[in-house]
């Protein structure tokens, strides 16, 4: 699995990119779209929502599944990836590039894991 040093990741397997200290763009992670296989849909946030730390925020369906993507931190959407809702595959071909929504206002980020602290969590979680 690929887990990019330069991100930092929480729990329910989103990444997170941080542009500054209060805006950041997060997707799913390679290792939660290698667990759900092949997705064919995506469900995008809307601009403007305003998220708690642990709120849904979207969601995505592969043949066999449907999960839902929870937010790292608190925060405002201020814009989502509407390429992923004609090619939802983008995820899994480039999971690191196919980012689901930007989030700006961002608190509540103490509990994200960087590449290393990520990669036990996996490591622990499949044992």
């Amino acid at each position: 699995m690929d887990y990019p040093e330069e991100l930092f990741y929480s729990k329910s397997h989103v990444w997170v990119k941080f542009e500054d200290g209060t805006t950041a763009s997060v997707g799913i992670t390679d290792y939660e779209q290698e667990e759900l296989g092949r997705l064919v849909a995506v469900n995008l946030p809307e601009e403007g929502d305003v998220l708690d730390f642990g709120d849904v925020f979207a969601d995505v369906e592969s043949e066999e599944a449907s999960e839902d993507i929870i937010s790292p931190f608190s925060g405002t959407i201020s814009e989502v990836n509407s390429d992923l809702l004609d090619s939802p595959d983008m995820i899994n071909a480039e999971p690191y590039e196919a980012w689901i929504a930007v989030f700006t206002d961002i608190s509540d980020r103490d509990d994200l894991m960087d590449s290393e602290e990520y990669a036990a969590f996996v490591e622990k979680e499949n044992e």
